[in-house]
Parts: structure tokens; sequence; C-alpha cells
């Protein structure tokens, strides 16, 4: 006697060898004996053989039609299999035609529902139709999905990728179709998505790839400025007194938010003033404005290499950027200096002023460096101006102890983007322009940041003790600038916490109610929100001269260069601010200069792959 049986979901077949009632023992046509239910036994038959059983069974229930069976099914009731096999074949179904049926039943769950053994109900038609509905639905995407396999394999784009690039690159839904296949692809070619989808054509730009991914997470809705803030009409400001003297501003040729400049007067007996004058856009962009709520938002310009996105919109900017040839609201530190240099008085105004001249790096260069500070040639322009005011920068530097520090030795990067050609340029930071600037800058910033604690009026300062830098509302020392507190006020129209400060010195100079108190909600959460996307986008300016380093490198095809040590196997290579480990460097003293083989780089991923080639004489 041979049985079909059910066992853990599948059909099988066997002999008995012996019958326990309960149970039987039976051996499979390859020979395995096992323990079975006797319950699980469906069909017993003596023919056909036991080896030609299911294949039998299986090629009679390849012809039955699911379709044609649940029709023939009554609904709302259950069957028996036989029933339902004696009504299909029009007799009593053999031991093979019966199994067959079973077989059919079994392997079509949306249009049978099993009961019980042997036994079925047929799907209701809204059921089946829903079924058969999601099986072609996969049945489609199976279809779609190895079209764009085949694609992607073949480096093609399909068609359906090209709106939803960006989601596929920032943002990937794991579940649709579109990222199955391109993750599959990447498994067979052995490509990270972004290698593969450039391969494919969607990233025409690295620059642009790694941009976009850092305006998706944190620009998520664009960088354009909504119309609201675009409606906004500024106060001419008429009851403003306009200063007796003319001020010049000093920055790079790219800078349109030129926040600071300065003026020079004259007084007895080889005295002089000078005038610190900051851009004003806090006498007309009030708190709780919509400019002022983009503003906040934003906290701080963004600058990367070619280009920037700013805080405040173009026509603010405008309204408010210390351009030459205009009269500009400012904010006023008066300082008149002796002629040893030291500082005799300080006066603040509200004021406007003409702004004569925006002198810029490139050609002030040129004629005010370390070689002309001891000339006498006064041919170019404001050089008697630029040159008191080096020497009184000088001497505010020798006053906070920073004479000699090492920092001015230090060499910084500028680039310049044109067309995707990227120059590399490196200024010393003592040189005389920077000095200027950032001595007047540090002054003025420490001192109205020392009035405004004096007045016990709330502001934001920045403190840094054994080398950590913080910001609070409580004014603390900077060691690293050698004053005893700091607070950031002369940047008001790339920075919201200037802003902020700004518009409690205006109160404090006009002796009136401050916008914000220590505890003001409005001042605490620009400070939280301020110091985490600072520390963001300098990560990303960081990041994206990196990327430029590299550009540079592919530019000039460069195949070694020389690179110095830092510590251990990190190296920084010349003329640029690019920073690496190099695995295969040597155990080297720091300061020591070596020639490395750069064997590739991959924009994408901003890696270098370089190896140590030996060690270069100082």
């Amino acid at each position: 006697m041979n049985v079909f049986y059910e066992e853990s979901g599948s059909f099988k077949v066997g002999t008995v060898l012996a019958d326990n009632n309960a149970s039987l023992q039976v051996e499979a046509p390859h020979g395995k004996r096992s323990k079975i239910k006797a319950a699980s036994v469906l069909i017993h038959f003596e023919t056909p053989v036991l080896s030609e059983f299911m294949d039998l069974a299986q090629q009679i229930a390849n012809e039955l039609d699911p379709d044609f069976l649940w029709e023939c099914c009554v609904q709302d009731t259950e069957f028996d299999s036989n029933t339902l096999a004696t009504e299909y074949f029009g007799h009593a179904p053999s031991p093979v035609e019966a199994a067959a049926t079973l077989i059919l039943l079994h392997s079509a769950p949306m249009y049978f529902y099993k009961k019980g053994k042997g036994h079925y109900k047929a799907a209701p038609p809204d059921a089946l139709k829903s079924a058969l509905a999601s099986q072609e639905k996969k049945r489609l995407q199976a279809e779609l999905k190895t079209r764009y396999l085949e694609q992607l394999c073949n480096a093609i784009l399909p068609e359906e990728f090209k709106p939803i690039i960006s989601n596929l690159l920032y943002k990937p839904d794991k579940n649709a179709i579109e990222w199955k296949a391109l993750d599959e692809a990447c498994a067979q070619l052995k490509l990270s998505a972004p290698a593969l989808l450039e391969k494919c054509g969607a990233i025409p730009s690295s620059h642009d790839y790694h941009f976009n991914q850092f305006l998706w997470e944190h620009f998520p809705d664009g960088t354009d400025f909504a119309a609201v803030d675009l409606q906004q009409r500024f106060d001419t400001l008429e009851d403003i007194p306009l200063a007796k003297t003319s001020a010049f501003s000093i920055d790079d040729a790219s800078t349109t938010e030129i926040d600071d400049a300065f003026s020079i007067t004259p007084l007895k007996l080889g005295s002089f003033r000078i005038g610190i004058h900051i851009a004003a856009p806090a006498l007309g962009i009030e708190p709780g404005t919509p400019l002022d709520k983009t503003a906040s938002n934003r906290l701080s310009t963004v600058y990367i290499p070619g280009r920037k996105i700013t805080m405040l919109p173009d026509h603010a900017i405008r309204h408010y950027t210390l351009e030459e040839n205009k009269i500009c609201p400012v904010i006023s530190l008066y300082l008149d200096v002796a002629d040893d240099y030291t500082v005799t008085h300080i006066e603040n105004r509200i004021e406007k002023i003409k702004i004569e001249e925006n002198l810029r790096h490139d050609t002030l260069e040129t004629y005010f460096n370390e070689n002309t500070i001891s000339g006498t040639d006064t041919d170019f322009p404001f050089m008697s101006e630029l040159r008191l005011l080096w020497h009184f920068a000088c001497k505010m530097e020798a006053s906070r102890g920073k004479a000699n520090d090492t920092n001015n030795d230090k060499v910084d990067y500028s680039f310049e983007i044109s067309d995707d050609h990227v120059t590399i340029r490196e200024r010393r930071r003592g040189a005389p322009i920077d000095k200027v600037v950032s001595e007047l800058m540090i002054f003025a910033n420490a001192e109205w940041g020392k009035q405004l604690a004096q007045a016990n009026i709330a502001a934001i300062y920045r403190s840094q003790g054994n080398g950590k830098v913080k910001m609070s509302t409580s004014p603390a020392p900077h060691q690293g600038l050698g004053v005893s507190q700091y607070t950031w006020i002369s940047s008001p129209l790339r920075r919201y916490i200037d802003m902020i400060n700004q518009r409690q010195l205006i109160a404090m100079i006009r002796s009136d109610s401050p916008p914000y108190t220590r505890e003001s909600d409005d001042l605490l959460i620009a400070l939280r929100d301020f110091e985490l996307v600072h520390g963001i986008y300098g990560d990303f300016q960081r990041t994206m001269e990196h990327y430029w380093c590299l550009r540079w490198m592919l530019q000039e095809n460069i195949q070694t260069i020389q690179a110095q040590v830092i510590r251990e196997n990190l190296v920084k290579f010349e003329h640029m601010p690019f920073f690496m480990r190099i695995p295969s460097l040597p155990n080297l003293e720091p300061d020591s200069f070596v020639k490395l083989k750069i064997e590739y780089i991959d924009l994408l991923d901003r890696t270098l792959h370089a190896r140590f080639v030996e060690k270069l004489e100082s």
C-alpha cells in the first residue's frame, strides 16, 4: 500500500511499511524512511507505481485551470477536494486525479482558502479580484525591475529615474522598485550608487552632486527667498545725522556683504581719530518681521569656493552694505588716538557716512605690504591712513600679548573659480591688510562687549579657555585673542548673532530698553541654533575646499607632490589646505617634508590615494 500525504505544507508519497493506527512508517521513493501521522494521509493507492505518481499528478495539475475550478465552486460553502474532482472529471477521480486536484487547490491560495484536511472554500469575488490585481502588480514590477537592472548594468539611465535622481542619491526609499534595481546593479558591478549613476550620466557635475546634497539636507525648501521677504521696505533714516568724515573699506574682491569700513580724522598735536564703522541692518530689520525670521532661520551666510548662500536677500544687502559712493547707515566706534598710538577717548555714534571707496585685496596688496609699510610714498589711495592703521594695529596686537603669536606665521588660502578652473592663492596671515582689519575688528568686538556687560545688557559672547571655544550670554575671557570679553557684532550682514548684538548695542547707545533679556527665548534659541549651523556650515566649507584641492590636482595633472608631516601619518600638501593620512608613510618627525605619488582621485567620494616615495631634505 502507498500513501499520498501532506507534511510541513508540501505533498509527499511513500510506501507503507508499518501501520500503527495513529501513525505510519513509510519509505519514500528515494529510500528514506520516516514516521508520519495517520491523519496526514490524504489518499491511499496501489497504482501507478510510487516513483511515477508525483510526476503524473503534477502533469495533470498543470493542465487544470484555477479560474474554471473557482467558477465551479459554490460561493460561501466549504467543499471536499474529492467532490470538486468528481465534478471536474465527470467520474470518481483516480488517485492521480484526486492528488492533482489537491495540488492545484494547494497552489492557488488566492482562489481557494484551506479549511481543513482536504477541505477548501472559494475566495469571495472581491477578494480574488484584489489578490489577482496584486499578483499582476508584482509581476509587472518584477518585469520593470528586470528592465531597470539590465539598463543600469549597461550604463543606461532608465527614463523613470530622471525625476527622482536626487531622492536616489540623498534619501532613497529602500522599498521603491527603482532603488532595489539600483542596489542590485551596484552589487553586481561592485560600484557605489553615486558611481553607477555617474556612469549612467545622471551626475554631470561632481561639484553639483556635493552642493545639492548639502542643500537637500539643510535647505530643503531651496535657497530662494520668500516673496514676503522681498516686499520689505527700508526706512531712509532721515533723522540720523551724517558724519563729517568719509570712510573706506578693505575686502576681498568677491565680497558683496561689506560690513565694516574705516576713517581717519586728524586732531591736534599729532593725534588722530580712528572711526570703525559697521553696517547697521538692525536699524531697519526689526525682530519678528518676515525678513528677521528669514535671517534667524539661516543664521549665517554659507561660504564655499566659487559661490555662497547669503543670510539676507540681495535687496537687503544692497540697502545696508557699505558700498562705495553711497551714504550708508552705520554704528560707529570712534577712537581718539595719541601720537604714541594709545587710545585716549572712545565714543559711539549712530549715523550715516559716505563710503568713499571699496579697497580690494587684489589691488591693495600690490602697494600696501610689508615692503612699503616703512616707506614714505603716498601716491596710492589711502596710503597715509593705512600706515596709521597699521601702526595702531601693531600696538593693539602687542597690548593683547599676541605680537609674537605663531598664528601670524600661518598661511590662509583663497579659492578663485572661473568656468570650473580653480586657482588657489596663499597669503601669510600676518600680512598688513589682514592685521589692520583683524585688529580693528577685535578691538571693536571686545570694546562693545565690555560696554554691554558694564551696562548690564544681555549679549552673546564668545570665550575661549583651555583650547575650547564656546558661546554664552555671560562675558568671559577669550584666551586665544587675549581679551577679557569678546562678542560678535562686526558682521551683522553675514551672521545673525551679530545682528542680535547690534540691536542690543543700539538700545544701549540710545538709552532704550533692549529687545532681548538674558532669559529671552529668541536670544537663547539663536545661541543654540547658531552654534549648530556654524559648525555645519564650517565643515561644509572645509569639505568643498578639500574637493577643489582635488580638482586642482586633476586640473594641473599633478603626479607627485610634496607634503609636510603634521604627526604620525597625517600630512599637509604644499600650497593648499589639504590634509590626509598616508598609510605607507614611515615613522618621521613632525615638520619633515616628503614626496608622495598620487595614484588616483575620486571626486564623488572626495578621496585621494597616495603613497610615500621618499623623505626630502628640509
